[in-house]
Order: structure tokens, then C-alpha cells, then sequence
């Protein structure tokens, strides 16, 4: 424990009860040291980041440097990971983009004599009263961040994520002290209530509100949850932020805690992620030991403990009520509405639910207040939202982007385009309950009712970006198949509902089986029925998960139903991304007879002599595409 820090703390505490101000510990912006930091979250690990670490401390030994290695989370980046930063002293800390281990000592040659390759470089962290490096922008200035605006991700990829002391002398805490030492649990709920906080976990229910009705509740005991169970394919917001910035989360459920009168708190978060949840025991272990968690909060009557459940995986447990039940130790499964969970969760107490997103902007809103925050976002959709982008685009990662942004911008501008600059067709944002937004929507300004004015939905805020080589009647098979092993059962519009859903999808990128003559009247009618089905389930289903899983369907029917026409009456793939319906033939002015292509195909389905131009059997191929790849002289042709 570090004794200015906490000596700082109580003169916080004594200072927001006298109404003065405190200055904030001094932080040391330069070290006699080399550091370097490397981003060891885990896409920065799954690219190589733990090689990198080992490279560097190799470099230090060998060089006789007396230098210091710092682990930070996800900077956002992730297409360019690992990354690495590096502090001389005396000069700005200046990132480095693709640091594999064998490039370790070349960059680290040329930083400490003062050279750098700017094509290695994604900027400098400007600093006060430190030197620059010459002819490299400020990384805030790069493509990639500089339409964001990181007010979650603010600390991730910067701060050391196991140093409470970091996080305290930027800022951390101040909005929990101030919380508990000038306001009420109602004054604090009034705030976040103007300040027009949604929950950034899907729907959008106001915030404040949520936090009213559990207050209102009398009760002997109420519940904080949070919910980073994060299921939704290509969502990895929840994991970035608790990798690298964990007391964020923590600051913001012991606020709310203090605003609606609960002592205990959970964080229910996936088994899968280890990292997230060793960081969080380091996290709550370090609160504890200085009096920001347990009991009698900095000398105060709030006591506040906060429990970490592991879930195993089910989407379903993303829905409150069934994440309540796993909480309990009972099948995650969901319940019917009323009660509502601030009235009667867990336990039969009143309990509040948010994500992790949401806890993260609390502290900020009470320190810098309501006005601050509502400044920024549209007219009913305030704040930033953090989006994690995937899928077939040049720059893949975390962006955090105010409200109103365009998703044209996200995609074109922060992303920098489709990848292998390619055309761009569609993109799914809000996983599986989701929809698609196509290109005549790509100038929409990013808000709540304008995503469900056009289809889709905000979702917890995975964007999964397609490109012309996609089938969407492909994708909207995969967001089925996900949604119907992910049901939990228990009612049946959703159980037989989906199943039926994804066998007619299956049926239309099948191949038809010999003879049946009624096939392609039997696909038309199915597509009809598609429809007819996505809207009882929509409109029967118990919980959210089955009201919104026909959505990438009638997503995808609304806007490429074109594509859905082709594969039942024409029997082909537009994009030639269902196997069953793909055909390829051979072009004899160009097939040698090498035979390469027999020797890989799996099912023989190729015949001819060596040396002399070959034939595909229609009625064996499979459409694997082996001969495709195999074929040198670009003899076999797709159709």
C-alpha cells in the first residue's frame, strides 16, 4: 500500500466533505528508466505479445539495461497488436505497431539512439515538459483514433490495469468519494437520470431510471449486478475494459451500490475469460486493502461487498432474469415480467442490472457533471459507445465514437475501408438480435431509434463488417444456427420456432436430393414461411433473446432477398460461399492433364488421362473447392 496515495484519499474525502478541492496525486511523467509497455490483453497475447515481453527482457540483459516492463490491456488496435510503447527517459512515451519478436532489437536499437522508422510508428503521447520525437504526429492524431473519443476506453492500452495507484492518480475514485461524502443515494440517481445515461448493454433503458425503482424498493437488502457475460459473436468490448482498466468497473458499481442502497454486488463474467477475471480479484483486493470497498466505505456507513460468479458461456444468461438464476445456482433460464428485477431479482430482493459499459461512465458524470456528459451525443442517445469491429475490414479492433457518428465513418474512415479494397456490402451491428445496415444507409447517425428505424438495433455493440464475398443468406443461417444451440428450451415459440427457422435455411443452401421434383416449390413456400414464423416468435417468445432472433433474417430478407431468390430457384450462390450449390467446371483450352486436381479432389469426382484435358461429374462434386485451389493454370471456373 502506498502511503502518499492513501493519505491523498483521506484528504479527498475530507476536502468533498468541506467542500474544497484537493489536487491530485503527482504522477511521475518521467522515469530515469527505459520503460516499455506492452499491450497484454488477450488479442495483444493471442498475436504474439508474451514473445514480444520475452524478447525485450532478453534485450535488457544482453544490453546491461536497467529497464522496466509494464503489461497494459487493449489499446483498441487490435489489427496491428502487439504493440509495444516505449518511454526514454527525458522523452514522450511513442507506440509501435506489429512488434514481433524478432523486431524487437531493431526497435529498440533505433529508439534508444534516438531514429525511428515512422512506418513502425503509430504515434506519441504528447506530454508536458517532455521532448519530442521529430517528424512523429501525436497518436491521437492517427486514422484510427482521431474521430474517436475515449471516454471509457480512456485509461486502456495507457495505464498499468493491476495499479490502483495509476488509476487514482488519473483521476480514479474521486467520483466515488465525492459520491459518498456530498451526496445522497436520490442526488446521485438525479444526476445520472439528467444526464441522459443509457444502458449500453442492448436495449437502451435509461439508466437512472433502472436505479429510481430499485431506491423506491423497500427492502432489508438489495443487489448491484453487472452483467459482462458478453455473448454476442465478435463482441469483446466488456473483456477490453476489465482487461485494462478493471477499478473503472469497480468505481462505477460501488456508486451505484451507494445511490439504491445495495451492500452487495456481482460480477457475473464468463469462465472464458481468465485474464478479465484474475484482473478483477487484483482489482477488488487492492479496493479493499484501501478502504474503497468492505465495510464502512472511508469512514462512512455505506459497506459494500462485491462477489465475482462465473458463468459458463450461455447466451441466454445475458438476459437478466435467467442471469440472476444462474447467479443462484438454478438453470440459467428467464422468467416472465412483472416483477421486474428492482422490484423482485435475486433472491427475491430489488436488484439493478447494467453492463459493464455503463458502469464505466458513471464516475466521470458525477465529477464533471450531468451537462458534461449530455453534451455529447444526440438529441435521445447521450454519451459515446464503445463498438468492437470485426469482420472484412482493413482496421479491426475497439472504437469508442460519440453518438450521432455515421456508420460510414466507423467503417471508411476509423477502419480504413473494406479489406483487400474490396466492395463493401453489408454490416451486422447487434449480434445476433441484430440486424444488417446495407450501403444506403451507411450516412445513418449512430442512436438508439435510428439503428431500429432501419432494422437493427444498438445491441452491446459488436459491428461485424461484410464485403462482397459474403452470402448473407450464409450469414443469416450462422446467426440462427447460434441462436437456436443457444436457446435455453423453455418456451416453445423460441425452441421449435427457430429450429424450424434454421432447418428451411438449411433447405435452401442444400443441395436438393435426386428426383425430388417438388424441391423448389418446397424452399418458396419455406421463405414464405419464414416469415409468417419470424413474427409469432417475435411476438410470443418469453425473453428478449427470442424476440429478437428472427432479426438477421428479416434483416437480411428486407434487403437481399434477391440473393434468397437465387439460391431456391436458380440453385447457385450468388457470392459462392455455400458448398452444396457451387459448381465448377473445367476449361479444356486451358487443363494440361497434370492431374493435380484428382489427386485432391475427396469424392473422385474429377475423371480423364494424363496429359489430356479432364472432367468434373456433377453428380459427385461436392463443391469443396479443392480442384479450384489446387489448379495452377486457372483451368476450373466457378459458376
Amino acid at each position: 500500500m502506498n502511503n502518499s496515495i492513501k493519505k491523498y484519499l483521506e484528504n479527498l474525502a475530507e476536502s468533498n466533505a468541506k467542500g474544497i478541492s484537493v489536487a491530485l496525486p503527482e504522477k511521475n511523467v518521467d522515469s530515469k528508466k527505459t520503460i516499455v509497455f506492452i499491450g497484454a490483453g488477450t488479442c495483444g497475447l493471442g498475436a504474439g505479445a508474451a514473445k514480444t515481453k520475452a524478447a525485450v527482457e532478453e534485450y535488457f540483459k544482453n544490453n546491461k539495461i536497467d529497464g522496466e516492463i509494464i503489461e497494459v490491456g487493449c489499446i483498441g488496435f487490435c489489427a496491428v497488436e502487439p504493440i509495444i510503447d516505449i518511454k526514454l527517459p527525458g522523452k514522450n512515451r511513442i507506440a509501435f505497431s506489429k512488434v514481433t519478436a524478432d523486431k524487437v532489437n531493431g526497435i529498440l536499437d533505433n529508439a534508444i539512439a534516438g531514429k525511428v522508422d515512422a512506418n513502425d510508428v503509430l504515434g506519441q503521447f504528447t506530454t508536458e515538459g517532455l521532448k519530442s520525437w521529430d517528424n512523429i504526429k501525436d497518436i491521437n492524431e492517427h486514422p484510427f483514433f482521431v474521430k474517436q473519443k475515449r471516454l471509457v476506453l480512456r485509461n486502456c492500452g495507457i495505464i498499468n490495469p493491476v495499479s490502483m495507484d495509476e488509476y487514482i492518480q488519473n483521476g480514479g475514485y474521486a467520483g466515488l468519494i465525492k459520491a459518498l461524502k456530498t451526496m445522497t443515494g436520490e442526488e446521485v440517481i438525479e444526476t445520472i437520470e439528467k444526464s441522459g445515461l443509457r444502458g449500453r448493454g442492448g436495449g437502451g433503458f435509461p439508466t437512472g431510471t433502472k436505479w429510481r425503482l430499485a431506491y423506491n424498493t423497500p427492502s432489508d437488502q438489495k443487489y448491484m449486478i453487472c452483467n459482462a457475460d458478453e455473448g454476442d459473436p465478435g463482441a469483446f468490448m466488456d473483456r477490453a475494459v476489465i482487461e485494462g482498466d478493471p477499478h473503472r468497473l469497480l468505481e462505477g458499481l460501488a456508486i451505484g451500490s451507494y445511490a439504491v442502497g445495495a451492500s452487495v454486488a456481482y460480477i457475473y463474467i464468463r469462465a472464458e475469460y481468465p485474464l478479465a477475471i484474475e484482473r478483477l480479484k487484483i482489482a477488488i483486493k487492492q479496493a479493499e486493502d484501501y478502504g474503497l470497498l468492505g465495510k464502512n466505505i472511508m469512514g462512512t456507513n455505506f459497506s459494500l461487498k462485491i462477489k465475482i460468479k462465473m458463468g459458463a458461456g450461455a447466451f441466454v444468461c445475458g438476459e437478466e432474469t435467467a442471469l440472476m438464476h444462474s447467479i443462484e445456482g438454478y438453470r440459467g433460464m428467464p422468467s416472465p415480467r412483472p416483477p421486474f428485477p428492482a422490484e423482485s431479482g435475486l433472491f427475491g430482493k430489488p436488484s439493478c442490472i447494467n453492463n459493464v459499459e455503463t458502469y464505466a461512465n458513471v464516475s466521470e458524470i458525477l465529477l464533471k457533471g450531468a451537462d458534461w456528459f449530455s453534451s455529447t451525443g444526440t438529441e435521445k442517445s447521450k454519451g459515446t459507445k464503445v463498438f468492437a469491429l470485426s469482420g472484412k475490414v482493413k482496421n479491426t479492433g475497439l472504437v469508442e465514437i460519440p453518438m450521432g457518428t455515421t456508420v460510414r465513418e466507423i467503417i471508411f474512415d476509423i477502419a480504413g475501408g473494406i479489406a483487400h479494397d474490396k466492395k463493401f456490402k453489408s454490416v451486422q451491428i447487434g449480434g445476433p438480435s441484430g440486424g444488417c445496415i446495407t450501403e444506403e444507409n451507411l450516412d445513418i447517425e449512430i442512436d438508439y431509434q435510428n439503428l431500429i428505424a432501419a432494422g437493427a438495433m444498438m445491441g452491446s455493440g459488436g459491428l461485424v463488417v461484410m464485403d462482397e464475398d459474403t452470402c448473407m443468406v450464409d450469414i443469416a443461417k450462422f446467426f440462427m444456427d447460434f441462436i437456436q444451440r443457444e436457446s435455453c428450451g423453455k418456451c416453445i415459440p423460441c425452441r421449435e420456432g427457430t429450429k424450424r427457422m434454421l432447418e428451411i435455411l438449411q433447405s435452401i443452401t442444400s443441395k436438393p436430393a435426386p428426383g425430388d421434383n417438388n424441391a423448389a416449390l418446397e424452399r418458396f413456400q419455406g421463405v414464405l414461411q419464414l416469415e409468417k414464423l419470424a413474427k409469432v416468435i417475435k411476438a410470443t417468445s418469453l425473453c428478449g433473446l427470442g424476440q429478437t432472433a428472427p432479426n438477421p433474417v428479416l434483416s437480411t430478407l428486407r434487403f437481399f432477398r434477391n440473393e434468397y431468390e437465387a439460391h431456391i430457384f436458380e440453385r447457385v450462390c450468388p457470392a459462392g460461399v455455400c458448398k452444396d450449390l457451387r459448381k465448377f467446371k473445367i476449361l479444356v483450352d486451358k487443363c494440361t492433364g497434370c492431374t493435380a486436381c484428382t489427386k485432391k479432389c475427396p469424392t473422385g469426382a474429377i475423371i480423364g488421362t494424363k496429359k489430356n484435358p479432364h472432367f468434373i461429374q456433377e453428380d459427385k462434386c461436392i463443391g469443396c473447392g479443392a480442384c479450384h485451389e489446387t489448379c495452377k493454370f486457372e483451368a476450373i471456373e466457378m459458376y
